[in-house]
């Protein structure tokens, strides 16, 4: 067998390194876009030109806009949203209603609210968005109300689905419509209700 040339061996798919840096870069890319203009004008040439790299490497690493877009929001911007499941299930809850009213406020908002948005239309984008953040959210929060049930914190029976729509369905109606503040006063107030009904 001939032996591999160093030109040869060198063309032979790219180094993890530089595959590391491509994939930072194309990151970097997106999250800047973002700050500029919403999910819907994104698009794939603008990142790779961006980025630096040809629309043939964006493909090959994503499918589609909406898996390019929640990868950012997933590495970028979810991973800034605290949890904890220790303490009782009141200060899990209260801490989670303040954490995500605050980011809710900021960029994780906007990009939220237009992948949200995005989602009417297109529904890969949106499915997305529910299978890598907010099931696993939802399911987070069920186990916190489950360990409340357990230790006798709730003393009605309640459905955890149907709980948490009540605690992050108003939040998100206020996130989209912007009819009334979103704000740690509205969080609180609506925290502090739900459990009056919830404890009993």
């Amino acid at each position: 067998m001939a032996k591999e040339s160093k030109q040869e061996a060198k063309s032979r798919g790219r180094p993890r390194s530089e595959s590391a840096a491509a994939h930072e870069g194309i990151m970097d890319a997106v999250y800047a876009i973002l700050q500029e203009k919403s999910v819907r004008d994104l698009t794939m040439e603008e990142v790779a030109r961006r980025a630096g790299v040809g629309k043939p490497t964006l493909y090959k690493w994503w499918p589609s806009k909406a898996a390019l877009v929640m990868d950012m929001f997933e590495q970028r911007v979810v991973g800034r949203l605290a949890v904890s499941d220790t303490g009782t299930a009141e200060q899990a809850i209260r801490t989670q209603v303040r954490e995500l009213i605050r980011l809710f406020n900021g960029f994780f908002g906007k990009v939220a609210a237009e992948i949200i948005a995005e989602g009417q239309s297109d529904p890969t984008i949106l499915a997305e968005y529910c299978q890598r953040y907010m099931f696993k959210r939802r399911a987070f929060s069920a186990g916190v109300l489950e360990h409340a049930r357990v230790r006798g914190e709730l003393k009605r029976p309640i459905d955890p689905e149907l709980f948490i729509d009540m605690i992050y369905g108003p939040i998100y109606f206020r996130l989209l419509v912007r009819h009334l503040p979103l704000d740690e006063a509205f969080g609180d107030a609506l925290v502090d209700n739900l459990l009056a009904y919830a404890k009993g």
